[in-house]
């Protein structure tokens, strides 16, 4: 079966779908697609971008237009007009050059991110002229270049990291019963996913979010994540598993 009967269902069930005729800012979370200079070559992008530079792009949205990057590990953010509209890995919520990458600290195994559209306004434009000149600092005490080797030939011992794990927010609804229903259809149209791995989650009185997960590695979640988007969904979301 075509998704189409699926879509109509999701659309009339969703929360987060009003009649208002206002197209509400952009918001994603997920994980950043941190640029290469080999990636023009290779055709994975379609647009070249200066790692040196604190750049981004966009497969969706217009260049100009401006977004609020954030890694939510240590709340460090940045606002940067897309530089170019350009293709990319569809995994990824965002393009980011290595320097952006570098000022945010992210953890590039794991690049997570929010990404939220700015609209401007005159407060705005004069708050970003006094942060530029500070964005600018990191590209000359962090270049990208610089990589730092760690001697451990003394054995010292380190801290294992805490494993992240990843939810993909496959819709949120209004009632508990538009989300079982969805999640029915999951089981009876797509035998990729097991049912203890679906779960259903409260927010509040009438917000239901249908969850895919938890995944402990990045592999298996843009498996799953690959899988939803060719089946027809559309702006998913991931959560970190809590």
């Amino acid at each position: 079966m075509k998704y189409r009967i699926l879509l109509i269902f999701f659309l009339f069930g969703c929360a987060d779908i009003s009649s208002n005729k206002n197209k509400s800012s952009y918001f994603s979370k997920g994980f950043a697609y941190i640029y290469n200079v080999d990636d023009f070559d290779k055709k994975i992008t379609q647009k070249k971008f200066k790692n040196e530079e604190l750049l981004i792009g966009h497969n969706k949205i217009k260049p100009g237009t401006l977004l609020k990057i954030i890694n939510p590990e240590n709340k460090k953010e940045i606002t940067l007009k897309v530089k170019k509209k350009t293709k990319y890995p569809e995994f990824y919520n965002v393009l980011i050059t290595k320097s952006v990458s570098l000022y945010l600290e992210l953890d590039e195994k794991i690049p997570f991110v929010e990404v939220q559209e700015i609209k401007k306004n005159k407060s705005f434009i004069a708050d970003r002229a006094k942060t530029f000149k500070e964005e600018k600092k990191v590209l000359v005490k962090a270049p990208v270049d610089n990589v730092k080797i760690l001697d451990i030939s003394n054995n010292e011992s380190f801290p294992n990291p805490k494993i992240k794990k990843f939810l993909i927010i496959v819709g949120e609804f209004y009632s508990k019963e538009s989300a079982i229903m969805l999640k029915e259809r999951l089981f009876t149209e797509m035998t990729n996913f097991n049912q203890k791995d679906v779960s259903i989650k409260k927010k509040n009185t009438h917000s239901y979010q249908l969850l895919l997960g938890p995944y402990s590695t990045i592999n298996s979640l843009k498996n799953s994540y690959i899988v939803l988007k060719n089946f027809g969904f559309e702006d998913l979301n991931i959560k970190i598993y809590e």
